[in-house]
């Protein structure tokens, strides 16, 4: 197991920053709608590290995606966002009140609604912040929902393989 450190976890944000960027981002899937995997970072990361570090790696990734992106803070926003809600969520999702959170400890369907329920969460903010018209509400819904459910899978092949 690797031992994470600040200089760790900056390599891994660069890691999925690129991944996000070169990659994901170049796979359109119906042509219109795009993988994001980043918030993995969010929802795996340790539940007993300091917060406060927590909140402000999580805001360096999503600036990261900012920066390539040129959205002005839309996805540092959302990043934040869900880091800061990511104990609520959670607990709602896995009915639980430990704050110990590992694959081996959860029922599959608890570990799933966890990640559908952040990434979910995670588009809400991002399609609503950069896409919101009352009169596209239908379509950014939709769009929110196809996204999240791409993400979804995408979330879950990335656990199986690094098997969090």
């Amino acid at each position: 197991m690797i031992s994470r450190t600040i200089i760790t976890d900056i390599l891994i944000i660069a890691f999925l920053v690129a991944l996000q960027i070169f990659v994901l981002n170049r796979i359109t899937i119906f042509g219109k709608f795009t993988p994001v995997l980043y918030p993995v970072f969010v929802m795996f990361y340790p539940f007993f590290r300091n917060r406060y570090h927590f909140l402000a790696l999580s805001f360096l990734l999503g600036l990261g995606i900012d920066a390539f992106l040129y959205t002005w803070g839309i996805n540092a926003f959302a990043t934040t966002l869900v880091a800061y809600f990511r104990t609520m969520i959670f607990r709602t999702s896995t009915d639980t009140s430990t704050d110990f959170f590992s694959l081996q400890s959860l029922q599959w369907s608890q570990f799933l609604l966890f990640i559908l329920s952040s990434i979910f969460l995670h588009q809400l903010v991002v399609q609503y912040l950069e896409f919101f018209k009352l009169s596209r509400f239908f379509d950014i819904f939709v769009n929110i929902l196809a996204t999240s459910g791409i993400s979804f899978i995408f979330i879950v092949l990335y656990a199986l393989i690094f098997k969090i």
